[in-house]
Order: C-alpha cells, then sequence, then structure tokens
C-alpha cells in the first residue's frame, strides 16, 4: 500500500513537471527566447524541487536516450556542402576553434578556483559550444550538471542578446534582410526510422566500447558519417524531437536543486558573467585575425567565431548578406571540437591537478611524521 502512495505521488509530480514545462516553453516560444525548451525544463525543475513537489530523478533510460537524440540532431547538422565552403580556410578554422576551446577551459579553470566550484565543472560550465550536449554528459563526466546547465544558459543568453547590438554596432550590419530558409524535411516515418536505427546503433556502440560521453557522442559520430556520405537517404530528424531532448536535460539538472545547491550558484554567477564576456571579447578577437586570415570581412570571422547562439548567427548571417555558408563551417568546426575535446582536455586537467597536489602534500607528511 506504501509503495502505491509513493507511486501515485510520484505520477502527479510528473504531471505537475511536465504541465508547468509545457506552459513555460509556449510562453518562452512566442518571446523567441533562445534554448527555450531546455530553459522551460530546467525552471521549472528547480521551482517544483524547492516547493517539495518534483520527482525524484530522471531515469537512466531517459537521461541516455535523451542524449543519444541528441546526437543523432547534432551529428546531422554536419553538411558536406557546410565543411567544402570552408575550401582552404580548414587550417584556420580549426586553429580558431582549439584556440576558443583552451581560452573556455582557462576560464573554467578560474571558476574553479572558487571554493564552492569544482575545477571539472568550472571548465564545462564555460566551454564555448554544444551546450546542450555539454550539460547532458556533465553528470556522467564527474561534475555537477546543475551548475553547468545554469552557466551554459547564461552564456547563450549573453551572446544571443550581443550579438545584433554589435554586429550594427561594431561592423554596421544591416540585418534587414531576409531571415534563412530552412532546407528540405522528409517524411516523418523516414525521419522517425532514422533516428531509431543511429540512435539504437549509437547506444549499442556506446555499450561495448569505452569512450567518455558515448551515449552522446557515438550516435553523433554515426549520424554524421551517414550524413557525410549520402547514406542516411536524405532523412530527416523531426523537428520535435530536440525539444523533446532538450527538455528531459533540463528536468535531469533541474529536479537535483535544493536551497543550498541554488546558493551555491548564486554565488558564482558574477564571476561566471565577467569571464563569459571575457571568453567573448576574446572570441571577437579571433574573428579579426581569422578574417584577415582568410580574407572575409570582419562581419563574417566576427560571426564564424561568436562563442555559441548557433541559430542566431546564421539568422543575422543570412540577413546581412555575409557569407552565411562559410559561417556556419566554422561554427560547425568548434561545435565539434568542443563535444569532443571538452571533456577529454578538462578532464586531463583535472588529473594533472589532482597529482600535483599529491606531489606536493608528500613531503609535509614526511615532514610532520618525522
Amino acid at each position: 500500500m506504501a509503495y502505491s502512495s509513493e507511486r501515485l505521488r510520484e505520477t502527479r509530480h510528473w504531471v505537475y513537471l511536465g504541465a508547468a514545462t509545457a506552459a513555460v516553453w509556449t510562453i518562452l516560444t512566442l518571446l523567441a527566447a533562445p534554448s527555450a525548451a531546455l530553459f522551460a525544463s530546467l525552471t521549472t525543475a528547480i521551482v517544483l524541487a524547492l516547493a517539495g513537489v518534483a520527482p525524484k530523478a530522471v531515469p537512466r533510460w531517459a537521461s541516455s536516450l535523451s542524449q543519444a537524440a541528441l546526437g543523432v540532431v547534432i551529428g546531422s547538422m554536419v553538411h558536406a556542402d557546410t565543411l567544402q565552403s570552408l575550401g582552404s580556410a580548414w587550417l584556420p578554422a580549426v586553429a580558431i576553434g582549439l584556440g576558443t576551446l583552451v581560452v573556455s577551459v582557462l576560464a573554467g579553470a578560474l571558476l574553479g578556483l572558487r571554493r564552492d566550484v569544482d575545477p571539472l565543472t568550472g571548465s564545462l560550465s564555460l566551454v564555448a559550444g554544444g551546450a546542450t550536449g555539454l550539460v547532458a554528459i556533465a553528470r556522467e563526466l564527474g561534475g555537477d550538471d546543475r551548475m553547468v546547465a545554469v552557466i551554459q544558459y547564461l552564456r547563450v543568453a549573453l551572446v544571443v542578446l550581443s550579438l545584433p547590438v554589435v554586429a550594427v554596432l561594431a561592423f554596421d550590419a544591416d540585418t534587414s534582410g531576409a531571415a534563412p530558409s530552412s532546407g528540405p524535411t522528409s517524411p516523418w516515418y523516414l525521419g522517425l526510422a532514422f533516428l531509431a536505427v543511429v540512435m539504437g546503433a549509437g547506444l549499442l556502440v556506446h555499450r561495448f566500447v569505452p569512450m567518455p560521453a558515448g551515449a552522446l557522442l557515438a550516435p553523433l559520430t554515426i549520424a554524421a558519417i551517414l550524413e557525410l556520405t549520402g547514406l542516411n537517404f536524405g532523412a530527416t530528424v523531426p523537428a520535435a524531437v530536440l525539444p523533446l531532448a532538450l527538455m528531459v536535460v533540463g528536468w535531469q539538472a533541474g529536479v537535483a536543486f535544493d536551497r543550498d545547491s541554488l546558493r551555491t550558484i548564486g554565488r558564482t554567477l558574477p564571476l561566471a558573467t565577467v569571464l563569459i564576456i571575457g571568453i567573448g571579447a576574446i572570441c571577437a578577437g579571433f574573428g579579426v585575425a581569422l578574417a584577415q586570415w582568410t580574407g572575409m570581412t570582419p562581419l563574417e570571422g566576427y560571426l564564424a567565431t561568436t562563442p555559441g547562439g548557433l541559430s542566431a548567427v546564421l539568422a543575422i548571417s543570412a540577413a546581412s548578406g555575409a557569407n552565411a555558408t562559410f559561417v556556419a563551417g566554422v561554427q560547425l568546426i568548434r561545435l565539434l571540437l568542443m563535444l569532443f575535446l571538452a571533456p577529454l582536455l578538462t578532464r586531463a586537467y583535472v588529473r594533472f591537478g589532482q597529482r600535483r597536489r599529491r606531489s606536493t602534500d608528500v613531503p609535509e607528511l614526511v615532514t610532520t611524521s618525522s
């Protein structure tokens, strides 16, 4: 009887969470807010968790499925014509992407100097790209996905809000042109079949091949290969998949909140905001260097190197008459570098710090014992 009552209460909490998320998501979508599904699910889950009426946790199978779905969506963005548009600019694009990754991890290391932020969480929180993917895998990598979710969303929001202002004031861009139109989509049943097959294959690879964040990266790799080789037969993932996957990601982080964690993150936000602005300024400098390196305009260099806000970047690129394909290619390289290398680089940084601490602790122990 007690088990049935507990199960009924948990079901009721899921109904509350689903209804509240849908309502907030609808409002944010009408307001054209960035990452509306992620923000809606995260905020509603936090509010309900603090009120004591949120589900206990997101089931592990739901987390794995959402990561796999995100991987397929991102992998399907790897279009051959977009990468081919880079031409001889491959080396600059990769160099700028690696530079952005290093700057992000160093900024995260500064954030990790706070006593209430561990270095891994700090690094993942400020990685400039792949926000949804990094939030989804933060817990698996050993970080605090609650803090990663809040700071990554803050980064995306600041980038998206500043994009049109900087483009107009600093580069005199005319953003009154037509917005980009979406490409052709396949029948929904073909898209769902492609999604199911690639998710299944990716999760199977993840089960037998050890790799960090494999539930996300294995489906992403398979989807990208099929897209580049044309073996996806023109299938496109249905548009509803991405927001549904993002909701699960937001719920996973949000339901784990309590008042102590909220206070800790609140104390961290001022420094995180300063670091995000600093990353944006350095990336703008990378954009100037990229423009000089490749012969592109300063506006195109800036848009190609902004640390996030891909949808807004492409919209402004098309509306201002910039080379949107080149911008998309550089941004895609950055996104893939962040998702594949950020987990490895942040883990290596944390292990280096742990070894360094152990090496400095040994003499102290010897001295004390003697």
